[in-house]
């Protein structure tokens, strides 16, 4: 069982990644590699299986409460429960900074994106092989899937609920991969900004409800919240297993696919800038230009630092 003590330090490093994962570049994986909690994780989440789940629920009988309470040992719930409470906690902070960044400093916020995209591929392109035809194509597949993604005609997908429910499991299948964002991929779908704002929007209407003033405010961002977790949900327990199936069958066709992503990814930020300035006259002047290149290289210095820290992803080993 997880001791209170330990739990606080698993609450810290889900700090850690839930701070990393909010925002596009760094990978709540990589932080998860750092701080030596990967392989738990991987664990954990691949340990809930329906077989696991049967034997709990079946616990409500006094004759299998027993075999209950070893199936949720095996699941390592106190690990997984302190984990998300720390992701919870930096993701919803952060992502309220962000929102309210991306609303006073787009071409500021998106350069900083920017820098800590492009020194992602960078550091992570230095670890992966394009030694065999496979895995050229791979890298020429990811470019290209991201590349096409992250134009502006990713934001013409709209924010459906389907779309949010989509968003949500392609988002989270990044918490078990080293490198990969879940907020780099949201960017890429073009829900980054409509996801922030309405995580700011509902934790705002929830701290009204709970000073009384009614709920008004939580009806519009309560449904694309409800359905983007269920995403999640959904896509942890299969997307994030079938990455898991391919990087032990085809692990470094699968790492030079994902690093490709990254690069393709580059376009996201850029357009996302242009977006946002459009109508207020020409977007690349001397001015922003500077702006975004000086946060861009801000960005870049602390993806280095952390890969220094991480000593790179393991390209050999197992998940």
């Amino acid at each position: 069982m997880t001791t209170l003590r330990e739990a606080v330090r698993i609450y810290a490093r889900g700090l850690c990644m839930g701070a990393a994962d909010a925002v596009p570049g760094v990978s709540g994986g990589t932080i998860a590699l750092i701080t030596g909690i990967y392989e738990r994780l991987i664990a954990a989440i691949t340990a809930v299986e329906p077989t696991r789940l049967r034997r709990i629920t079946a616990g409500v009988h006094s004759e299998h409460r027993t075999d209950a309470v070893t199936a949720i040992r095996e699941l390592d719930v106190g690990f997984l429960l302190a984990l998300g409470a720390g992701i919870l906690t930096a993701v919803v902070t952060i992502l309220r900074l962000v929102s309210r960044l991306l609303e006073t400093n787009p071409v500021a916020t998106y350069g900083f994106f920017f820098g800590l995209i492009g020194a992602s591929a960078a550091v992570l392109y230095s670890d992966v092989s394009l030694a065999t035809p496979r895995r050229k194509g791979a890298a020429v597949a990811g470019f290209l899937l991201a590349f096409a993604l992250s134009g502006y005609a990713a934001t013409s997908i709209g924010t459906s609920l389907p779309i949010i429910f989509v968003a949500g499991a392609v988002a989270i299948s990044a918490m078990v991969l080293p490198g990969v964002s879940g907020s780099l991929l949201l960017l890429m779908l073009g829900q980054y900004n409509y996801m922030t704002a309405t995580l700011r929007g509902f934790t705002d209407g929830l701290a009204a409800a709970i000073r009384g003033e009614g709920i008004t405010a939580l009806a519009g961002t309560t449904p694309p919240i409800v359905v983007f977790l269920s995403g999640a949900v959904v896509g942890l327990f299969t997307v994030a297993h079938a990455v898991r199936w391919a990087l032990e069958h085809y692990r470094e066709a699968t790492l030079v696919f994902l690093v490709s992503l990254i690069v393709g990814a580059l376009r996201a930020p850029v357009e996302q800038t242009q977006i946002e300035l459009a109508g207020t006259g020409p977007v690349w002047t001397a001015e922003t230009v500077a702006v975004f290149g000086g946060l861009a290289i801000i960005g870049a210095a602390v993806v280095v630092g952390i890969d220094r820290l991480a000593g790179g992803i393991d390209t050999t080993g197992s998940t």
